[in-house]
């Protein structure tokens, strides 16, 4: 996968050339290249961003070096300038799914704004926008970098273990079980012995049933959605009446 961003803050995708990503890097997986678009500005005192006509607080970023860097990413790629996305409050909210979804993609591209936001004209370039949430930030930085870091484990190679990712929580439309490692005797915490018995049915259910319980818990709008298969609903029949049992207590 090719990843391209526009930001006018390139140092800070420094942290995601660490970890998993960075072993990515070196084995060729992906790509990964920040773009200044300040660079691509034809104002003479490198502005970017001009005041809001009509009136109204803030700076707005004006079109022209968005649209040069783009084109300028578009050259470089014989014409191709990927799947564009703009990282905006107003997008679509941003989940487990849509990172799935774009780690099929082969080139992506990324316009991470800053200031008060982007003159609308920008939009032209986006093929879709998205979220992280009902919140605002300072800039697009922070959300472009963990709409990449969610996307990329997806992708073949990435992860020591293949199976991780689908393992996770919300993979599955549920929250992920509870898990222990050892010692299984840690100041008098133990692992449940089922997950010590050696029996893997008996461990499957186990697990079926602490999502199901910890989904219920933390997370009931997630099961408000999910066609539960009967053993399911039999599981989370019992959750239900242990809880309403500890509740008394």
């Amino acid at each position: 996968m090719k990843i391209d961003v526009l930001s006018l803050f390139p140092e800070m995708f420094d942290p995601l050339r660490q970890s998993m990503i960075g072993k990515a890097l070196e084995k060729g997986i992906i790509d990964f290249k920040v773009t200044n678009f300040r660079d691509y500005t034809l104002n003479k005192q490198k502005h970017v961003d001009d005041l809001v006509y009509g009136g109204g607080a803030g700076m707005l970023l004006t079109p022209q070096p968005i649209f040069s860097a783009m084109s300028a990413i578009e050259a470089d790629n014989q014409g191709d300038r990927g799947h564009v996305i703009l990282v905006d409050p107003a997008g679509k909210r941003f989940d487990h799914q849509t990172a799935q979804r774009l780690s099929k993609y082969e080139h992506l591209t990324f316009i991470s704004g800053h200031y008060e936001g982007y003159d609308n004209r920008i939009r032209q370039l986006v093929d879709e926008e998205i979220s992280l949430g009902d919140y605002v930030l300072t800039g697009g930085e922070l959300p472009t970098m963990v709409i990449i870091d969610a996307t990329v484990r997806f992708l073949d190679d990435v992860l020591g273990n293949a199976d991780s990712a689908e393992d996770d929580s919300f993979q599955n439309g549920l929250l992920e079980e509870p898990q222990y490692t050892r010692p299984a005797d840690f100041q008098g915490m133990k692992v449940p012995d089922v997950l010590i018995s050696g029996d893997h049915e008996k461990i499957r259910r186990w697990r079926l049933k602490e999502s199901l319980r910890r989904t219920y818990l933390r997370r009931p709008d997630l099961l408000a959605h999910r066609q539960l298969t009967k053993e399911e609903r039999d599981f989370l029949d019992d959750i239900k009446y242990e809880e309403s049992l500890d509740s008394k207590q």
